[in-house]
């Protein structure tokens, strides 16, 4: 199968978004060197209006009070999905009435391709923590890097059933695999591209190494072949990680589901008495990585409350009620909880990294892949 660009942005488009991509990141590097007043930024930040901050998690609501009573600026935080952050900010921007002036986003390729380049939200680098946060991750900013990562039901196995990808498009695990809907979540088809991007050469290893023989690259790719296979193996598609987790990790069952889901669902195991397993040693990957671009809205009315903002949830206090769901600061002074309930930080060299330097060819081949999944799916 051949990818080809959707129609969205043709090469002199790519040429232009990368250049002023570089061009901030110069921006950004040149403002970490330059002199840096928390407090300053904090007594202009009381001056200013109360901000909302967008999120796709609901820990945004407890982080946003935590803020405000630490600083005494006013701030609100909304869970709304990345796909909704994405038009929201571009319509409200467009109708020049700012109700969002900070977004996490989990859309890193949107983040790129429309919201940064097009002005309609930018990113701020804290200068005072430019040395700690690794340079892939300071333009745009890097906020959290997630784990959405394959779980088994610990009820029912002592250890993972599956030790290869490859054996969840097998008949055993036809019908019994449970994950979100590519269809309706770009996360997963991204994650499609960043495979054959960065480690199909592992996908057709792990191929071999199950099957004893070289894989036929009829689609182009190992891991258009293994998306294929999944898709024909009739998976459970939900619209939710949490319909996944209850699939997977529900007590009581005799013949769970394997599933995909984000770490943050772990934590149902104490709350909910679920029974989920990490899938450790799993070949290639027992998971992968995507991450939550912090921006600023442009034409927003409190700036420097914005900044703050960012710069709050960049520390070990601020990031904290999402680092106990797994998510993982790239403030290399923070780590995650040592009682975090998945047990993700032990095992991140088993999980696929995202790659911020092909951003933009996610976002291109995102229709090609939600087409190769729709023409490939069965139930």
């Amino acid at each position: 199968m051949q990818f080809r660009k959707n129609g969205r942005a043709d090469k002199t488009r790519r040429c232009l978004l990368w250049t002023t991509a570089l061009a901030g990141l110069f921006a950004g590097q040149a403002m970490a060197e330059d002199a840096f007043d928390l407090n300053a930024l904090v007594e202009a930040a009381k001056k200013e209006a109360p901000i909302t901050v967008y999120d796709s998690t609901g820990k945004i609501v407890e982080m946003a009070k935590a803020f405000s009573a630490k600083y005494g600026v006013a701030a609100e935080g909304s869970k709304v999905k990345a796909s909704a952050q994405l038009e929201m900010i571009i319509r409200e921007a467009r109708a020049n009435n700012i109700q969002g002036d900070v977004s996490i986003i989990s859309d890193a390729p949107a983040a790129m391709a429309q919201l940064i380049p097009q002005g309609f939200a930018e990113s701020w680098l804290p200068p005072d923590m430019a040395s700690k946060i690794p340079e892939q991750y300071q333009n745009p900013l890097t906020v959290v890097t997630s784990a959405n990562v394959w779980a088994y039901n610990t009820e029912i196995f002592d250890k993972c059933p599956v030790t290869n990808i490859w054996q969840l498009t097998g008949p055993e695990w036809k019908g019994k695999v449970a994950m979100q809907d590519p269809l309706g979540k770009a996360s997963y088809v991204d994650w499609f591209n960043q495979m054959a991007k960065h480690g199909d050469d592992k996908v057709a290893a792990a191929y071999k190494d199950l099957y004893g023989k070289d894989l036929e690259l009829d689609d182009g790719s190992a891991t258009a072949a293994w998306v294929k296979a999944l898709a024909a193996n009739a998976p459970l598609l939900t619209d939710a990680d949490a319909a996944a987790a209850d699939a997977v990790g529900a007590p009581g069952q005799s013949q769970p589901f394997m599933g995909l889901m984000s770490s943050a669902k772990f934590r149902d195991n104490a709350e909910k008495g679920m029974k989920l397993g990490l899938c450790k040693d799993l070949k290639p990957w027992l998971g992968w990585m995507y991450p939550g671009v912090g921006l600023i809205t442009k034409g927003t009315n409190s700036p420097n409350a914005a900044k703050l903002f960012i710069h709050y949830v960049m520390t070990e206090e601020g990031i904290a009620p999402q680092a106990v769901d797994g998510k993982m600061s790239t403030n290399s002074d923070v780590a995650l909880p040592a009682d975090e309930p998945s047990g993700i930080g032990k095992v991140l060299d088993q999980v696929l990294p995202y790659q911020m330097a092909t951003s933009l060819d996610d976002w291109d081949a995102r229709e090609t892949w939600q087409d190769f999944w729709r023409v490939n799916y069965q139930k």
